[in-house]
């Protein structure tokens, strides 16, 4: 685990414990790690939410399929981030997304309710967990919020002025990276990736935004929504 010290110190969930007590944590979580190829599945929807997971090298997609294998990524998860935590603690029976590996990654599981029952070593990080818990369960609440305002968006063009806007915004700048490919961002927004690929190209040539693979610029923000 000493590789993953500058992951634990910039995780969310660790946010306020000292390193020297990470060893006594994990032990007290009963964590382990398991390592992933690009494409594997991390999670699978339909299997019990037993434990949760906290990404340590690469990154995952959390996304939701129907029968026939038709796809909706719902998050991006990269290091330092939880994934699977709503369901444990909702007790979900079975978990109703998947989490799949974007690149070869490593996966520290741990079981929740180790973090959330008392500690019978009386271990002083418990009360700090619980409340870097409830803040992640917030922020992604705040984010999925965020989320669905891209998604009321009536069009193509809309949905896409308002995420590249809120990651302009979230990033601190006109100059931003994405973490989805073409296929992935249409996945993200539940639109057509053909009529994505358009409206880009159209809003390129109109002088709205520059971008190449997945690094974006906005031009001439303040104008965009009146077009």
């Amino acid at each position: 685990m000493q590789s993953y010290v500058e992951v634990f110190s910039h995780s969310p969930l660790l946010k306020g414990i000292a390193p020297e007590a990470y060893e006594k944590l994990l032990a007290c979580l009963e964590a382990h790690t398991k390592h992933f190829p690009r494409g594997g599945y991390i999670l699978r929807a339909g299997e019990p939410p037993i434990q949760v997971g906290l990404i340590l090298s690469g990154s995952a997609h959390i996304m939701k399929e129907d029968f026939w294998g038709n796809r909706a990524i719902l998050a991006d998860v990269q290091p330092g981030e939880l994934f699977g935590e709503a369901f444990a603690c909702a007790a979900a029976p079975l978990l109703e997304v998947s989490a799949v590996a974007t690149e070869s990654s490593d996966v520290l599981f741990f079981n929740l309710q180790n973090l959330l029952s008392p500690c019978p070593s009386a271990c002083g990080f418990h009360t700090r967990l619980i409340r870097n818990l409830v803040e992640i369960l917030a922020q992604k609440n705040v984010g999925l919020t965020q989320k669905l305002e891209h998604l009321s968006r009536r069009s193509t063009r809309e949905k896409l002025l308002s995420f590249l806007s809120a990651c302009a915004l979230r990033q601190g700048g006109a100059r931003f990276t994405i973490p989805f490919n073409r296929q992935e961002l249409a996945d993200y927004l539940f639109v057509d990736r053909s009529a994505m690929s358009a409206e880009l190209s159209k809003l390129r040539s109109e002088g709205l935004i520059a971008y190449h693979k997945n690094q974006f610029q906005l031009l001439q923000a303040n104008t965009a929504g009146k077009r």
